[in-house]
């Protein structure tokens, strides 16, 4: 009986019909002999009831159900959930579906209406979009289930306390994975860069084909085989790739929802990925006030799985950064000459200048690139047309920073420092550019 009453529930329908019988009872006051009508029909309504009880609660489990959510999310993306519906009724049935998703998406209002006929299965899908990282709890899905008659309804729960955990930006991985080993990174936007001169590293030698270089050509393989063969060349192999990610508090503003360090996570994952596609090694180095994780670079089979993983448990509290912990570490552990790809963020030439002189000890070393970012958010105040002084002000403001931020990469390259200032949504496409120009050049 408890059980019962905890899974009924009353229909707006049965207060439209009580409400219209409230009101058929006042109106028989005023015109005498009228009384009967709204006394038959208040006994139908009752009679209507139990029918509508029967006919939900006359079998035992009158539905199935089920979400079906990935094994992990991918931050930042649209991520595919499915909410599957049997039903056992031998009658058509309307479901009102609540699914209560994790807190940090802060919605309560997520309900889906579908009418399913008698042993009808349907699957319900919807995208949601996480822009952090970390576990996230899904409560349960519930199903009101009515009868035609619409006065009551029979609730079902189901796939309750399900915590998914939500990782770095896998589907731009998987997404820029398929297009390097396809060779189309330049249908994304990813330009191509002319090679000077020949590759570094003998291969093997093959039949000439149309777009080969001629000065390729295998003279005495030519003679012995009666064909044009020619030498083929490979890119140079294993050189280290490292990903060096500040956690400070200049990371934490925020784009679309996701923070300068999420979007510089996702990125890392995808250059690591594309940089061991690319027969490169592939590291990680993360700090703050102190250096916080090293991955050291390799190519190994479980590599990414470790950067992912290592990626995923990151934590700050957006504290002041200490790059001399960061030159300390990379002095100490990197001994071979590394690409150093730092994604960090400056809004001032002064608060570089304080950096200027890590940066040129490791450049020294190593082919560094530090990679900052655009605020993309004051590019509506450059483009708006100014009406008062207020706005002139801000404006100027506006220019001001933005004009910081091209200073800030002159005075990089004036110290031979490879810079790259990109928007927060270009970065892994930049990055990746980045990355095939400086191979393409024979820079690392």
């Amino acid at each position: 009986m408890i059980r019962l009453i905890k899974s009924l529930f009353i229909n707006h329908r049965f207060f439209q019909v009580v409400i219209g019988l409230v009101v058929l009872f006042i109106f028989s006051f005023v015109v005498q002999g009228l009384i009967w009508i709204p006394k038959i029909l208040f006994l139908s309504l009752i009679a209507a009831c139990v029918v509508d009880l029967v006919l939900l609660y006359r079998v035992k489990k009158g539905m199935l159900g089920a979400r079906f959510t990935p094994d992990k999310l991918s931050n930042g993306d649209e991520n595919e959930i499915r909410i599957y519906l049997e039903n056992l009724y031998v009658f058509t049935t309307r479901h009102r579906i609540f699914d209560e998703i994790p807190h940090q998406f802060q919605k309560r209002d997520l309900q889906f209406e579908v009418e399913l006929k008698a042993g009808e299965k349907k699957t319900i899908p919807y995208f949601i979009r996480p822009v952090k990282r970390g576990e996230y709890s899904f409560g349960a899905v519930n199903v009101l289930v009515s009868t035609p008659l619409g006065l009551l309804s029979r609730k079902f729960s189901f796939s309750q306390n399900k915590m998914v955990p939500v990782y770095p930006s896998y589907m731009q991985m998987r997404k820029y994975e398929l297009l390097a080993i396809s060779n189309r990174l330049m249908e994304t936007g990813i330009k191509k860069i002319r090679r000077i001169g020949h590759n570094q590293e003998f291969e093997l030698i093959k039949e000439y084909v149309s777009g080969d270089d001629f000065r390729t050509v295998n003279w005495k393989a030519t003679s012995r085989r009666s064909k044009l063969m020619v030498n083929h060349y490979q890119d140079e192999r294993s050189q280290q790739v490292y990903s060096l990610i500040d956690k400070g508090r200049a990371m934490q503003m925020p784009f679309d929802g996701l923070s300068l360090l999420d979007y510089a996570i996702n990125a890392s994952l995808v250059i690591s990925n594309i940089a061991i596609k690319k027969s490169d090694k592939a590291g990680l180095i993360t700090f703050q006030e102190t250096v916080n994780t090293v991955v050291p670079a390799a190519r190994l089979n479980g590599q990414m799985r470790n950067i992912q993983e290592a990626l995923y448990k990151q934590k700050t509290a957006f504290v002041e950064t200490d790059f001399s912990a960061l030159h300390a570490t990379i002095r100490h552990k990197l001994n071979q000459r590394s690409l150093l790809l730092l994604f960090t963020n400056f809004e001032t030439v002064f608060a570089l200048q304080r950096q200027l002189p890590y940066f040129t000890s490791l450049a020294r070393q190593h082919l560094l690139v530090v990679i900052f970012f655009e605020n993309t958010e004051l590019h509506h105040l450059l483009n708006k047309k100014t009406d008062d002084l207020k706005e002139i002000y801000q404006k100027a403001i506006a220019e001001r920073l933005h004009l910081e931020k091209k200073l800030i990469v002159k005075e990089l390259q004036k110290h031979g420092i490879q810079a790259l200032l990109t928007k927060p949504e270009n970065l892994t496409v930049n990055t990746i550019n980045k990355y095939l120009e400086l191979k393409a050049r024979n820079l690392i």
